[in-house]
């Protein structure tokens, strides 16, 4: 049995035993033959560890350290296990299939799982602090609550996308890995707005498999016009009574979560030198340049060509 110990802002191995609690550590003990663990890649306010298996091998990870861990679980059914997170209760969910864990900054997390067929795991570390291009004052003010095994469809397609771009990209698209991982921060930060009970179904909300399908919908039609009766349908209820249920899940109406995603789309994009203010424009679904940067503006405060001169 090997142990890997990653020192996260070195990533570097250390031999330092991190339950003393004063290590900035992620730990994962797996088996050499049969768990497969990617190196840690890192650039500045950000880190992803991938971990994967395929036999029923026990597989232990632990952490605590002054960055927020991000815990992505595309595979992973364990017939035994456990999730340990300071200030929640321990959890025992056999099925962790979808499931997001969330860690904030200084709480520590430990849990071990025998996999029942093949695990896949991504850890982000989040170092808000250092990321570039430097975050809002206003993140740094945010309360964060650890969330374990909860589902959140707009931050996993954003987790996934980056964990894609993390195995496949090249050097080339350095700039656009940097600005999907500035997406998955303010996917966070939205987080960070709600109550540590979201984690449960909101009271007259939708359910989870409405939530997910009205989501993935806006997200494949995101530069599109999206009626908020389709919407409706998909989710099988009327508009009003799907109106109502959305803002009690999102906290905020339907068309401006479509708004919000535009907007996050075209952070994404403006970290792209070679596309014009315009073609932005066009690309995420405004017709006209200036109705795109009126958005924008109210959007985050700051024009497009003001947000692209930060990133730069």
């Amino acid at each position: 049995m090997i142990i890997n110990r990653i020192d996260i802002r070195t990533n570097r191995s250390v031999d330092r035993d991190p339950r003393d609690g004063t290590s900035d550590w992620i730990m994962v003990k797996p088996t050499p033959a049969e768990v497969v663990r990617r190196p840690l890649i890192s650039w500045p306010g950000m880190a992803a560890d991938i971990v994967q298996a395929n036999r029923p091998e026990k597989i232990e990870a632990c952490s605590r350290a002054p960055l927020h861990l991000l815990v992505l679980n595309e595979q992973g059914v364990r017939s035994d296990g456990e999730t340990i997170i300071e200030g929640l209760p321990r959890s025992t969910l056999k099925d962790l299939r979808r499931k997001l864990t969330f860690v904030p900054a200084g709480h520590g997390y430990r849990e071990w799982r025998i996999p029942r067929g093949p695990t896949r795991v991504t850890y982000f570390h989040i170092d808000t602090a250092k990321f570039q291009p430097p975050l809002e004052p206003a993140v740094a003010e945010i309360s964060f609550a650890p969330r374990v095994f909860f589902e959140d469809t707009a931050l996993w397609l954003t987790a996934t996308k980056l964990k894609a771009l993390i195995e496949n990209a090249g050097a080339e698209e350095r700039l656009y890995l940097e600005a999907i991982a500035l997406v998955l921060i303010h996917e966070i930060m939205r987080l960070g707005g709600r109550r540590a009970a979201a984690e449960l179904p909101a009271r007259g909300g939708l359910a989870a498999w409405q939530q997910r399908i009205a989501v993935e919908y806006i997200e494949a039609n995101v530069s599109e016009e999206i009626s908020l009766t389709m919407l409706a349908k998909l989710a099988r209820l009327s508009p009003h009574h799907f109106c109502r249920a959305f803002k009690q899940s999102f906290g905020i109406p339907p068309h401006r979560y479509h708004r919000n995603r535009r907007i996050e789309n075209a952070k994404r994009l403006l970290a792209l030198p070679a596309l014009s203010i315009t073609e932005i424009g066009l690309n995420i679904g405004y017709s006209e340049t200036s109705a795109f940067t009126a958005a924008f503006r109210r959007a985050t405060g700051l024009t497009p060509t003001g947000y692209r001169q930060i990133l730069a």
